[in-house]
């Protein structure tokens, strides 16, 4: 059985898609830890009730002391690897990881982003796509799920799907279809880069 560690910040609906996915033998793998680095990601509290251990690492006491990333992102790949994870989700992990932690894992870190390959990296990618939809500029948008590298969201990507944006809707509207695709989308692409890291073995 595979091992996964997913990282969060927020509610958790990707992740529970994770554990729905593994509970009923869609995904053939175990989320073995939840990090986040906010203690009240609501997350933790689905990982708990799944049973699954979970680890609040925050960023805030590193910046408090002066401390450079580079240290938190070592401490956090520490942490994460006695877990020995197959694969490490970032599910809503709100924060860009540095290379001091993607070297440590090498091709193991795959990121969910809404929105299509090229197409506003970053944070608040949905609502940058709303905008540009509502200036003409676009039709639609997506989400893809990439390998993660130290270029934010520019990674090889993994799956993607499209999502289109119709004139009546409005930005909550377009999130809630988005997140639906997103619980899909991350199943589909967890277990496909299970295959290709097992492939690689």
């Amino acid at each position: 059985m595979k091992r996964l560690v997913v990282m969060i910040s927020g509610s958790g609906t990707n992740l529970q898609a994770l554990i729905d996915a593994c509970q009923i033998g869609a995904l053939h793998a175990q989320i073995v830890a939840v990090f986040s680095n906010r203690a009240d990601a609501y997350g933790l509290q689905r990982a708990g009730e799944a049973g699954i251990s979970t680890v609040t690492f925050p960023l805030a006491p590193y910046k408090r002391a002066g401390r450079p990333r580079s240290d938190y992102d070592h401490d956090l790949a520490r942490l994460v690897a006695a877990f020995e994870p197959d694969l490490i989700v970032l599910a809503g992990w709100m924060l860009i990881l540095s290379p001091v932690f993607l070297y440590q894992f090498p091709h193991r870190v795959i990121n969910l982003h809404p929105a299509l390959p090229g197409q506003f990296p970053g944070t608040d990618a949905i609502a940058r796509a709303y905008a540009a939809f509502q200036r003409g500029e676009i039709d639609h948008t997506g989400v893809m799920v990439h390998w993660v590298i130290p270029e934010v969201d520019a990674g090889a990507v993994i799956a993607s799907a499209l999502v289109e944006i119709t004139p009546q809707e409005s930005l909550d509207d377009l999130a809630g279809r988005i997140h639906d695709t997103e619980h899909r989308l991350i199943v589909e692409a967890t277990a496909q880069a299970l295959q290709l890291r097992g492939e690689q073995a």
